[in-house]
């Protein structure tokens, strides 16, 4: 192309008039905007000129002008002519196309801006490639035949309403028809050399299969168009070279389907190798990625969502089987007593006849002699003429009542698959909407209602104020009840309705708009057209695309939509279609009297302005109204009468009396489908007067009456004899029976091989389960086994000459493993009864049996066609995999189609892909390798065999078979995608080297559990689906770490521990659990799962939502549990934990259970969580050391809250815990509670730093056995409820908030050894006397004044260490010797010994006071004392390392030492040494209050418990109060 040219090609793509290029109306405009007034005028008239000469031109001048344009000399133009190959001429100076025939060489013609109103004059031109005529009139294409060389063709800006005639045109590659007048795309299916296409700025509203054979497209521009369909859009995913498409280009307005959401993503999902989109670079994978990723999730969600409404589907079917089973209880009861009473009857009545001719022929004196069978009837006399007519009479009543059941049995069964029909109806229609929302990327919404909606009770609300009983009583309908309601959301709809709405508001300037929308818009009720039959695709239809208007049929005009704001003028038309089909089917015999019960009915908005109303007998025509919507009429429910044919159909009379309400109800008829918006759909039924009690139909106190009046019960026969069996069969030996019959006693085991001439045998009413003993009967004809417990047929065997068997009312369940016994064993068998049998899939029993016994004539009482014969013996044929169900079933397709439908990829891929293998075609040797898809559902499949050729298999669906094991895919190594639904599978081996595996489906089979040797080798697999099996535990899946969405609801799941294996699942995003026992027995289960799977998006059906993970949290967050332990040591062998140790884990609650599993736990330490109690460790059997540091522990067990009515002011005080208000209650008369004791093994209990503020409700006397207890750092004020702890031995109270000890302090604590309460505000030491046995108190920095409180202590007899620094006391100058004096049998103070020399000393002062004034005029020496001729009186010994305020030898840690132990060594350190190894005076250090050191676990010097890093710093702090 020309540089020219190629210009051109962009002035266009601008619109050539935006440049000033066109003429007429547009250059004659005043354009005041450019000011250019003067230059305007004289254009105008030049071109005005210009057209009135070309109206006169002949076809001479064109030429002259054709010529001069282009610098051809119109005088040599027959020899200069064959030598132009390019012509071209704008604007103006060619109205018709002549003189071309000059030009045969000619190979680019370009004609812009001309009133050339055809194309004509190229049959000369067969050279020519490259066409323009554009910006002309043109109405059609035509004129192209000759010019086969074409390939560019540019024919934009015209008035072409059509694409025709370019069928010729097979080298065309550039075809531009944008800005014309064409509504469809047609006519390019021969244009498969076509690259580039052009339809920008038509009115094309569809895309459908139009370019599926423009398989070299790469270039698309539909912008400004009406596409409005994301479903038009994937249609363009059929041309793989489409590098660039165009809908929304910036010159053009958009295409509605551009304003929608996900419109980039849809597009780039299904056209992946797009370079440009909407004149963007979208070359980029991360683009790709991103969508891709997006329609993946989206596809995942739907069919989770699809998944759950066949799960519902299912679940109603069992709520159905289990109605029908209680409805079924009492007709099977009376069946089989009448059945019994009947056989009795009929076995009686040979007898009785034989007896009454013998009795005729016997003297008058002879006796009259009775049968000798085995039972008898009371009210049965043989022998007497009268009895025949009488037995006859009770056998007709009999029949007849049977005949009565046997009809209530089948409206049980009628009404259960009515019931399951309507169930299948709905659960269709739901996968229909999941569908359309996901083909439209969430544009469509079909959203379910339920009554907390809002929008849902006002549709309820507007259908029954539209229901009227007056209009229905000819049908005897008593009400309506909603079933259903829809709310449709489709935004392409709306924006239509809304844009045309606003055009014809905004037109009618006389009305406020908002006020005037208001009031003209109404709902009305729409029912699709019931003569079409094809209600489903109406709705489906209506509800994606919109309403359309309907053509007349009688007059073949413009129609409109036909819509009421009544119920029953919008659904009789239905009624009526619905009785008249009845009414011809002889439905008067049908067990449904409302055969139009269930209805759906679509709630649309509607535009009803501009209307006017017309007669009701006029035809709805637009053209007799063509400045009107719509137009109505007004209804009256006397119009409405029941045809005669429907008055024989309810066989009542029909009032004719006009209905007494006043009628309101009228009918639209709206011209313009945009004014239509559908907004719901609702789904309905019409109850009657009998509904609520059709359970009881054909059930009555009369009826059981008569039932038990003609009922005869005998006795059973409960062992067979050789006499016996002779007596019944009326034989003399047991080889001369031929008929034998044993019905109604009881039986269950016969030994019955010796009677080798028997033909007929009858065991029903017994209690049979097999039929092993019925074997080896060479001449058995007939065998009647019904009303028994069979299970299977499996004990047959021999019977050659069967011709007849009946096995009704047993409990038969697989119809091909019994079918092919009898196959086996009768192979002329001609008559077979299977009826009232509990069969797996009933649907297929039928043709089952037939294609296995081709012998039969009649089955379940119904003869059997040769048509129906040979389809079942095909269906055999089918299910046995060899080469032509291989040939039948399979595909050769490389790539899944990128389609969102709900289909598997192998049933996708044979639906819509064509079969591969001809009839007529021979069959290449390697064609089993090419197959890539395989689809054997519902085949009758027993076993996977021939498969090891199909080595490119990829996709495979073997759902609703007989596959019991999965051997035979070993070979095929590709497969990606395996569904084996519905089988008899129970085990997964056979899989293991699937290692291409993504999708795994096996639904509804005999699984027991997940083998995680299999499942470890499928490496790649994503999708898991076991639903409906009986797995009991999910090991194994852990293996699986690449899978996303795991389906494994109702099987036998029932331990919270299973959800920790899926812990390993970091990719998992759906998981659904529903129909498992843990579902139920798992408290707050959604929030348990939740939290412990934070990744996952969806659960059992519903998206997880953000506040749920919150609250999931909130519940579990914190707590310790057998799964957190597992999951934090990685193993789950509890039995083997001694010691447990979970700090800083953020611990709200322990509950580690069940206890027996952590039987050798002895020591756990919990420091720094935030734990309130610890019950869930108590039962834990053997534990002894509990470390609690650190946390906010209230109580063992958790404490209900109560708040008690306290004033303002006791509220205040109670705050303020220097108000001292209610500190000072009298504790000592409270009575003691007795608890239960708990945790008996525990001995060391760890509470230092929980902010404990009272003992009482800790309840800690209910650990009886603890000999240890730490409390340190709280804010203990007083000491109490301590009475349980009768062995403690060491309890550490430092730094609480202690003023004083009660009597009832320590009053059990008799074996108390060493007691802490260093860092208090305790004044006096009264109540220490129940301490009979401490050895060591440790007093420091408290506010003891006087040594007098220090005296106290004598009680303390065993006491041999005290400290008490830091406390006012120790100020005294009297303070150690005083103390030294009083307690003899002290051996440490203050953390330093008492030696030999020290006690003399202060004996020695004692007996002789002024030995402290030594040196007179000196003060009075605060620390040391010297007397003449002995150490000092504070000896300077060496320092006892970590000596610390509270007491005890930090370095002294005892080894092999019980420290548990009853008997304990006293500790004596002793001091050695004399002369100058004695230590300096200023060597020896007392500690001072405000010292600062570092002390264990406050204060208490480390012991044999505590392990390594338990030791925690702490600052003592000055005792200033």
């Amino acid at each position: 192309m020309t540089d020219e040219k190629q210009e051109h090609c962009w002035i266009q793509h601008f619109n050539i008039k935006d440049f000033g290029y066109s003429g007429g109306e547009e250059e004659a405009k005043t354009t005041e905007e450019d000011g250019d007034d003067i230059l305007q005028i004289p254009s105008a008239i030049k071109h005005q000129e210009q057209t009135i000469k070309e109206e006169h031109w002949s076809d001479e001048d064109t030429v002259k002008e054709l010529c001069m344009v282009n610098g051809v000399s119109h005088e040599y133009i027959e020899l200069e002519g064959p030598d132009i190959s390019s012509l071209e001429i704008f604007l103006s100076g060619f109205p018709r196309m002549v003189g071309l025939s000059f030009f045969p060489n000619l190979c680019q013609l370009t004609i812009v801006g001309q009133k050339i109103t055809r194309i004509e004059g190229l049959d000369c031109c067969p050279l020519l490639q490259e066409l323009w005529v554009a910006q002309c009139c043109l109405t059609s294409i035509s004129g192209l035949e000759k010019c086969e060389e074409l390939d560019k063709l540019y024919l934009y800006d015209n008035q072409i309403g059509e694409i025709n005639n370019l069928e010729s045109l097979i080298n065309l590659e550039v075809l531009w028809l944008n800005n014309n007048r064409m509504c469809h795309i047609q006519g390019l299916s021969t244009l498969q050399n076509l690259k580039e296409l052009n339809l920008a700025d038509n009115s094309i509203e569809k895309i459908g299969h139009s370019l599926d054979h423009n398989v070299s497209l790469e270039n698309l521009n539909l912008s400004g168009n009406k596409i409005s369909s994301f479903k038009d859009l994937t249609q363009l995913a059929c041309l793989p070279h489409l590098k660039v498409l165009t809908l929304n280009d910036p010159t053009s307005t958009p295409n509605p389907v551009c304003l929608l959401s996900n419109y980039a993503t849809h597009v780039l999902y299904h056209m992946p190798d797009l370079q440009l989109l909407d004149t963007y670079d979208v070359s980029s994978m991360q683009i790709k990625e991103a969508a891709e990723s997006t329609v993946v999730k989206k596809v995942m969600y739907y069919n989770m969502r699809a998944r759950i409404a066949r799960r519902n589907l299912a679940e109603t079917q069992v709520q159905l089987m289990e109605r029908k089973k209680v409805l079924l209880q009492l007709p099977e009861k009376y069946i089989r007593i009448l059945s019994h009473a009947l056989k009795n009857y009929e076995c009686e009545l040979p007898k009785v006849l034989d007896s009454v001719k013998k009795s005729t022929c016997m003297t008058e004196d002879e006796p009259k002699g009775k049968n000798n069978v085995p039972k008898g009837s009371s009210d049965i006399t043989v022998g007497e003429p009268a009895m025949e007519p009488t037995m006859q009479n009770k056998m007709e009543a009999l029949r007849k009542r049977l005949t009565d059941w046997m009809r209530r049995l089948q409206e049980i069964e009628s009404s259960y698959e009515q019931d399951l029909a309507q169930a299948k109806t709905m659960m269709d229609y739901t996968i229909q909407f999941l569908v359309m929302e996901l083909e439209s990327v969430g544009n469509i919404q079909l959203e379910e209602g339920c009554p907390t909606d809002p929008w849902f009770n006002s549709c309820c609300d507007l259908l029954l104020s539209s229901f009227s009983l007056s209009d229905y009583r000819v049908y005897s309908i008593t009400g309506i009840k909603i079933d259903r309601v829809i709310r449709i959301v489709n935004r392409a709809l709306r924006l239509r309705f809304e844009d045309k709405l606003l055009s014809l508001l905004a037109s009618d300037d006389s009305v406020d708009l908002s006020q005037n929308q208001r009031h003209q818009l109404e709902y009305l009720f729409y029912i699709a057209d019931p003569e079409k039959n094809n209600e489903k695709e109406d709705i489906l239809s209506i509800l994606e695309e919109g309403f359309k208007t309907t053509e007349y049929k009688a007059l073949g005009k413009e129609g409109a939509i036909a819509l009421s704001n009544s119920l029953i003028v919008t659904d009789q038309p239905r009624i009526e279609h619905t009785l008249s089909n009845a009414c011809q089917c002889d439905s008067m015999h049908s067990e449904d009297a409302l055969p139009f019960r269930h209805g759906q009915i679509i709630i649309s908005k509607v535009f009803v302005g501009h209307s006017m109303s017309v007669q009701e007998r006029n035809v709805a025509d637009r053209s007799r109204h063509p400045t009107v919507c719509s137009v109505y009429h007004s209804v009256d429910s006397k119009h409405r009468t029941i045809s005669d044919e429907r008055r024989q159909f309810y066989k009542k009379p029909v009032s004719q009396k006009p209905s007494d309400r006043f009628t309101t109800q009228k009918q639209w008829f709206v011209f313009d489908h945009e004014l239509v918006l559908p907004e719901y759909i609702v789904y309905f039924q019409y109850l009657t007067k009998n509904q609520e009690h059709n359970t009881d139909k054909g059930v009555t106190s009369e009826n059981l009456t008569i039932d038990e009046h003609v009922l005869s019960m005998e006795p059973k026969l409960l062992s067979l004899e050789d006499k016996i069996l002779t007596n019944v069969a009326r034989a003399s030996v047991l080889s001369q029976i031929t008929v034998l019959n044993l019905y109604g006693n009881s039986l269950n085991k016969i030994k019955i091989s010796s009677l080798k001439a028997l033909r007929h045998l009858t065991i029903s009413f017994n209690e049979f389960t097999h039929l092993d003993d019925i074997s080896l009967m060479p001449k058995l004809e007939i065998l009647d086994v019904s009303f028994n417990h069979l299970v299977t047929l499996e004990g047959l065997r021999g019977l050659k000459r069967l011709k007849q068997l009946d096995v009704r009312w047993n409990k038969l369940t697989k119809a091909r493993a019994d079918a092919e016994v009898l196959r086996i064993q009768t192979p002329a068998l001609l008559k077979l009864d299977t009826r009232y049998n509990p069969w797996h899939r009933p649907e297929a029993v039928r043709m089952t049996i037939l294609g296995h016994l081709t012998t039969l004539t009649h089955l379940d009482d119904m003869m059997v066609t040769e048509g129906e014969a040979a389809a079942a013996v095909d269906m055999a044929a089918w299910s046995k995999m060899n080469q032509a169900s291989l040939l039948a079933h399979s595909r050769i397709d490389g790539d899944r189609p990128r389609s969102l439908c709900m289909l598997s990829t192998a049933q996708l891929l044979l639906l819509i892909s064509p079969a591969p293998w001809g009839y007529s075609h021979e069959l290449q040797p390697d064609w089993a390798s090419k197959i890539t898809v395989l689809n054997l559902d519902s085949q009758g499949i027993s076993k996977l065999i021939d498969l090891n050729q199909l080595v490119n298999l990829r996709w495979a669906s073997f759902n609703n078979n007989d596959i019991s094991n999965l051997e035979g895919l070993e070979d095929c190594l590709g497969l990606e995608e395996l569904s084996l639904n519905n089988n008899s599978i129970s085990t997964l081996n056979g899989l293991s080297k699937l290692q291409s595996l993504n999708k795994l489906s096996v639904d509804r089979n005999q699984l027991s559990s997940l083998e995680s040797l299999v499942l470890e080798q499928l490496t790649n697999l994503s999708f898991l689906s076991v639903e409906n099996n009986f797995i009991t535990s999910l090991h194994g899946i852990q293996r699986v770490n690449s899978l996303r969405e795991l389906y494994i609801g109702s099987n036998q799941i029932s331990t919270s521990r299973d959800i920790f294996y899926l812990k390993a699942l970091t990719n998992l995003i759906i998981l659904d659990f529903y129909g498992n026992p843990l579902v139920e027995k798992q408290e707050n289960y959604r929030f348990y799962v939740v939290f412990h799977l934070p990744s996952l998006e969806a659960l059992d059906g519903t998206a997880v939502k953000e506040t749920e993970c919150e609250s999931a949290q909130d519940m579990f967050g914190g707590r310790l549990t057998s799964n957190m332990v597992a999951e934090k040591l990685d193993h789950s062998n509890f039995t083997d934990i001694t010691y447990l140790s979970l700090k800083s884990c953020s611990i709200r609650s322990a509950d580690l259970s069940p206890a027996d599993q952590f039987k050798s736990l002895h020591t756990i330490s919990l420091d720094h969580n935030n734990l309130t109690s610890f019950s869930g460790l108590i039962y834990l059997p053997n534990i002894k050391v509990l470390y609690l540091n650190y946390n906010h522990i209230e109580s063992i067990l958790p404490r209900q809250k109560t708040q008690a009515h306290l004033t303002k002011k006791h509220s205040l005080y109670g705050n303020v815990h220097s108000s001292g208000y209610g500190q000072h209650s009298n504790k000592e008369n409270v009575p003691v509670v007795c608890l239960e004791p708990l945790m008996s093994s525990l001995e060391v209990l760890h509470l230092g730093h929980n902010g404990i503020s009272c003992l009482t409700h800790l309840e800690l006397s209910r650990l009886t056995n603890l000999k240890v207890l730490y409390l340190q750092d709280n804010k203990i004020n007083h000491v109490e409820g301590l009475q349980g702890l009768r062995q403690l031995k060491e309890l550490v109270l430092d730094r609480n908030h202690i003023k004083a000890l009660s009597k009832n302090s320590f009053i059990a604590q008799n074996v108390l050894e060493e007691l802490h309460l260093v860092g208090n505000r305790i004044r006096e030491l009264n109540y220490l006397y129940p301490l009979t046995k401490l050895r060591k108190l440790f007093l420091g920095i408290n506010k003891l004044q006087t040594l007098l409180e220090l005296e106290k202590l004598k009680v303390l007899h065993y006491l041999t260490e005290l400290s008490v620094v830091g406390n006012p006391v120790t100020q005294s100058s009297f303070y150690r010797p005083e103390v030294v004096f009083h307690l003899s049998q002290l051996q440490i103070l203050d953390g330093v010994m008492i030696t030999l020399e020290e006690r003399t000393r202060v004996e020695l002062l004692n007996d002789d006071p002024s030995l402290f004034y030594h040196c007179p005029g000196l003060p009075t020496p605060t620390t040391d004392l010297y007397l003449p001729g002995l150490l000092p009186l504070l000896p300077m010994s060496p320092h006892l390392k970590g000596i610390n305020i509270s007491g005890g030898l930090r370095s002294f840690k005892p080894v092999h030492t019980d420290v548990l132990s009853n008997q304990q060594n006293d500790v004596t350190l002793k001091y050695i040494g004399t002369g100058s190894a004695l230590p300096n005076s200023d060597q020896h250090h007392i500690l001072q209050p405000g010292a600062s050191q570092q002390f264990p676990h406050g204060g208490k010097p480390s012991s044999m418990w505590e392990p390594d890093g338990m030791e925690c710093n702490d600052t003592l702090q000055s005792a200033n109060n």
